[in-house]
Formats: structure tokens, sequence, C-alpha cells
């Protein structure tokens, strides 16, 4: 990420800042919504970018998008980074503060990939074995990779549990290749 000191202390500060007015939720969902918002919208990241574009001009059309939608507090945040020209790092921002969020709540993002979708039991019995394991609160993320062919391919942090059928395919393919005529005498 560039320029993540910066983002990691205004994200620091707009926490405090929650956590000082008791809307830690409230600044959490906002968050979660401006990322999906600046996800979504490739032409407004464009625009908070742009040098060319005047802050008052900025702030006008952030008012547009999100007065409306987002606290008080989360606004006058957006406001007081656009007028200090500090807009092109909203992103990284409001990703610091999603992941400070975790952290204080003790969330642990886990990514299970599978060839096909999860059905609800298969689904609760994999979130209690990954909340046994980590002893930490799951948010659980699903995508469904049609290339793993079965099973499935779980992340949690920096580890990996890879279970899947192109996986078993691949060294199944990597033992036929490193030997294949064995001299008898």
């Amino acid at each position: 990420m560039k320029n993540t000191k910066a983002s990691l202390r205004y994200a620091k500060a707009l926490l405090e800042l929650s956590v000082e007015q008791k809307k830690v939720e409230e600044i959490y969902a906002d968050s979660v919504f401006i990322n999906k918002i600046l996800n979504e919208c490739k032409d407004l990241v464009l625009l908070l970018n742009s040098p060319i574009i005047k802050p008052d001009k900025k702030i006008k059309i952030l008012s547009l998008i999100f007065k409306n939608n987002v606290q008080e507090t989360t606004f006058l945040f957006l406001k007081t980074i656009t007028l200090k020209k500090r807009e092109s790092l909203l992103k990284t921002i409001i990703e610091c503060l999603i992941d400070l969020f975790k952290k204080q709540k003790n969330i642990e993002v886990a990514i299970i990939k599978t060839a096909v979708k999860l059905e609800g039991k298969l689904e609760k019995e994999i979130l209690s074995l990954i909340k046994e394991k980590t002893r930490a609160n799951v948010e659980l993320r699903k995508i469904i990779d049609k290339n793993i062919i079965g099973g499935a391919i779980i992340t949690i942090g920096d580890s990996q549990i890879d279970a899947s059928i192109s996986k078993k395919i691949l060294e199944l393919k990597q033992k036929f290749n490193k030997n294949l005529y064995i001299q008898d005498y």
C-alpha cells in the first residue's frame, strides 16, 4: 500500500475519535460502506486522486454521495482529509481503519475457496473448526473457484490449508515426473 504510515495515522485518529464518541460500530459500518463504494466506483477514486479538481468540488461530490449515508463524524473526517489534500489516501485509510477495528474486536478473516457453494451444515462445521483453531471471532469470506475441482483452500492470515483436488493432482504429476523408470538389477 502506498503511504501506509500516513494512512495508518489517520485511521488510528478516526478510531480513537469513534471510541471517544462511543460510535465505534457505526463508524465501522460507515467504513465498510465507503470501502464498498470505492471498490465499485473506480471513477470516484480517480476523481479523488486528481490534482486538477479543487478540494471544494471534491467535498461537494463527497457530500452528494456520503453526507446522508454516513455518520456526521465520518463525513467530517472525509471533509477534513480532503481539505488537507489527503483524499488520495482515502482508500488505504479506510482499509487500515477496517483492519484496526477487526484487531480491536479480535476478528480473524478466513477465506475459503471451494469448487461449489457451501451448504449450511458444512459451512457451520468449518466455521466452528476455524474458531476453535484461532480462538477468535471469524469473518468467513466464501469464494467459488471451479479450478480447484473439489475440496477446499482455507486461508487465515498468513497460513493456508490446501485440501483441494487440483493440489492432489499436481502432487501426483510431480511424483510421476520425478522418476519414471527405476532400474532393477
